[in-house]
């Protein structure tokens, strides 16, 4: 038996009708996930490479763990999820084996790009410039290698591997297919693969229901449709009850649990730890064992890009270079990089923020988290801007605010499509109340975040006041 993390990998195998055999996965999530011999194979060169595997190693939800204690899945666990609700889809709507293997491939690899502690580490960038997505082509030229594919095709030889079919798999990972089709839906869509793992995965480890909705009948509702730009994943009209369970559940997870404030607020003391220590780590002695590191030199690099970004005329260019120049590194980072050097900057006996900061995660010492409903977010970080200017003794990553901008569901992001019981495709907002009612809402939250040893200092005490007494109209729009 091989393990893969909370995923089970058996050779006990299931004998089909047809004489195909099933190879079985079990997973906490779906149940006994089962592949066929020919989609093993189309699989396992992927999952058994080293960039692949490296994903056991990054946690799906960042910080999520210090909050919610099962919330330990990685994205590996996802990426096999979503690899095999692509396949379920490609079954029910009888997709044919090349466009099932190209559809499951690109749900397999579609998170490849992300580094440690996922979404959460793309902040270290100015303005967040730099995302998993730009890495991601990095990573697939790995595979796009004659040696790579003479293997692929030896274990394959009824479906080969060729750089044309390699680089529909990357256009639709990358959200660049020409035109939209029923397999590009399947990878990234408004009813994708992604979407319906991700949710039931993070709701399950999370302990949560929030994410819960019938995959299952969703599953038995979903066509293909003809619309105006071509054949398109859809559901028929027995569906919209499950699609609306569906989209108000990404909207909870994404308020209660990816939006959740103690989450959001230790995310950015890990953020305002790296940049901080990116900062320092070329000439302050304390950090001298960290700067060789492979996290010690990814930082000194991302710190002088995003020195030289602030003021550039050709931003992608500059973008374009610390990613090649950056990559190899990139590529072998994972949680376990940064957990080191946390913990390394936690047993300092130093006052630079860095350190401070390590302390503050590694002993989970919380910060405050003041929500604020119903103020004037601009008056309210002008307000904080003029008073961290006049307080020096407090350090800026001390007190902040917070924003978490949301919309449940969009109009104009190729809308899901619904099957009428008269035979008549239409988007799902003309057959459901509920979806019209928050297409194209955006859900605005912010909060305050003061770091717990500030907290009983009257200045803070005072701005904090000024800051939740800023009333205006409410940030739900």
């Amino acid at each position: 038996m091989i393990i893969f993390s909370q995923l089970f990998y058996t050779d006990n195998l299931t004998t089909m009708n047809n004489q195909e055999i099933f190879h079985v996965i079990k997973d906490p999530v779906h149940g006994t996930m089962q592949f066929t011999t020919t989609e093993d194979n189309w699989i396992k060169p992927f999952i058994d490479s080293p960039n692949f595997q490296r994903l056991r190693h990054v946690k799906q939800l960042g910080m999520g763990d210090y909050i919610f204690p099962g919330a330990v899945h990685t994205r590996f666990n996802h990426c096999i999820g979503c690899c095999y609700v692509a396949s379920q889809i490609a079954h029910k709507i009888g997709l044919s084996e090349e466009e099932r293997q190209l559809v499951i491939i690109a749900c397999l690899l579609h998170d490849i790009g992300h580094g440690p502690f996922s979404h959460a580490f793309e902040d270290i960038f100015h303005r967040k410039l730099i995302r998993h997505e730009a890495w991601t082509p990095f990573f697939l030229a790995e595979y796009s290698t004659p040696e790579f594919f003479a293997a692929y095709n030896k274990r394959n030889p009824r479906h080969h591997m060729t750089e044309e079919k390699f680089l529909l798999i990357e256009e639709m990972i990358m959200h660049k297919s020409a035109t939209k089709t029923v397999i590009a839906d399947i990878v990234s869509s408004q009813l994708d693969s992604d979407r319906l793992d991700y949710l039931l995965r993070d709701s399950h480890f999370c302990g949560v229901t929030y994410g819960e909705f019938d995959f299952r009948w969703m599953l038995n509702c979903m066509v293909i449709l003809d619309s105006k730009h071509g054949e398109r994943l859809g559901i028929t009209h027995k569906g919209v009850g499950v699609v609306e369970h569906y989209l108000m559940a990404r909207r909870l997870m994404t308020r209660n649990i990816y939006h959740y404030q103690k989450k959001l607020a230790l995310e950015y003391f890990l953020i305002k730890l790296l940049v901080n220590l990116a900062d320092s780590l070329e000439d302050y002695a304390p950090f001298a064992e960290i700067k060789p590191t492979r996290l010690g030199k990814f930082l000194l690099n991302a710190n002088t890009f995003n020195q030289k970004i602030k003021s550039a005329k050709n931003t992608e260019k500059h973008k374009q270079d610390f990613l090649e120049q950056n990559y190899a590194n990139y590529k072998e980072l994972s949680d376990y990089d940064v957990f080191t050097v946390v913990k390394q900057l936690a047993a300092l006996n130093d006052s630079h923020a860095a350190s401070q900061l390590a302390k503050r995660i590694q002993f989970r010492h919380l910060p405050k988290n003041i929500r604020l409903d119903n103020i004037d977010l601009k008056v309210a970080e002008q307000l904080l801007a003029d008073f961290k200017r006049t307080q020096h003794d407090i350090q800026d990553w001390q007190i902040n605010i917070i924003k978490t901008p949301h919309q449940s569901y969009t109009v104009d992001e190729d809308p899901i499509l619904v099957l009428s019981e008269q035979q008549i495709v239409k988007p799902i907002t003309e057959m459901s109340l509920m979806i019209n009612a928050i297409s194209d809402k955006s859900e605005h939250t912010a909060f305050l975040c003061i770091d717990s040893a500030i907290l009983e200092d009257t200045r803070i005490e005072q701005i904090t006041k000024k800051l939740t007494e800023n009333v205006s109209t409410p940030l739900a729009s």
